[in-house]
């Protein structure tokens, strides 16, 4: 690797040192917000969540930015940077989980009560959050590079993200807005196209993280979770074809799992 020369390290600072001022409000904004969810009442609670989603993802934002300026200046990773960014990514999609729960398979009227908080928010809105969400977990992976020691580590970030996005979509009224003569057919459709996709990489992703890292059994037994809130999302919207699908799936799955256990339960009583 090059030399990093006193200019490139110059050139960086002074835009970190701009990026920093920026960074200090935004955290000194997510505090004030914080401080509105311990007043008394609670009232616009979610509202004020959804504002802090926005500004940790705005956080999250800058910290990215940071590392890229890093590797287009001086050649290398900021792994603070991108620690920062993933703790804020975090925060982030935490911040929606407390609005919407964090339910992977449960019917929708578990958590069809807590959407009364966020009423005002529009579809738009809400999936325009949603997808720089995504895009931020997207950056951050990619910043770290496909040999990371965080890699595993975002497929729970991916389903944490998958449930808050399911989570925040109204299944009644989006089932409604399907319908060829609601003026809301086409984001209703993008926006439970991105669920469905998230589920199934998902749970492809927590299959693979059993089969080539962890050989966890919970990881598997996740990826056959996200398969059934899938199928549950399918069954919902009278998508038979894609359910029976995903219903013998999950059965060649779940038979692997017994397989797997009962094998190591053999192997262990050979010890």
């Amino acid at each position: 690797m090059a030399k990093i020369t006193l200019e490139q390290r110059n050139r960086y600072a002074a835009k970190v040192k701009e990026y920093k001022a920026v960074i200090d409000a935004t955290v000194s904004k997510e505090q004030s917000f914080l401080s509105l969810l311990k007043q008394p009442g609670g009232q616009g609670a979610g509202y004020v969540r959804i504002k802090l989603a926005e500004e940790t993802l705005s956080l999250t934002s800058y910290f990215i930015l940071i590392n890229t300026l890093s590797v287009a200046l001086m050649g290398i990773k900021n792994e603070d940077s991108l620690a920062d960014a993933r703790k804020a990514l975090v925060r982030s999609i935490k911040y929606l989980e407390d609005i919407v729960t964090g339910l992977v398979d449960a019917p929708f009227s578990e958590y069809e009560s807590y959407l009364a908080d966020i009423s005002e928010v529009s579809y738009e809105d809400r999936f325009a959050l949603l997808r720089k969400i995504g895009f931020a977990i997207s950056e951050i992976e990619e910043g770290y590079g496909t040999n990371s020691k965080w890699k595993w580590s975002f497929v729970e970030t991916w389903g944490k993200f998958a449930v808050v996005a399911k989570n925040m979509l109204d299944l009644k009224r989006a089932y409604q807005d399907l319908d060829m003569t609601s003026p809301n057919r086409l984001i209703a459709h993008s926006y439970l196209n991105t669920v469905k996709h998230l589920f199934q990489t998902t749970a492809d992703r927590y299959r693979e993280k059993y089969e080539v890292f962890t050989s966890k059994m919970e990881d598997f037994k996740q990826a056959i979770l996200f398969l059934t809130a899938l199928r549950r999302i399918h069954t919902i919207f009278g998508e038979r074809s894609e359910a029976d699908e995903l219903k013998k799936k999950i059965e060649i799955w779940s038979a692997k799992l017994e397989a797997d256990q009962k094998r190591r339960e053999e192997e262990n009583r050979k010890r």
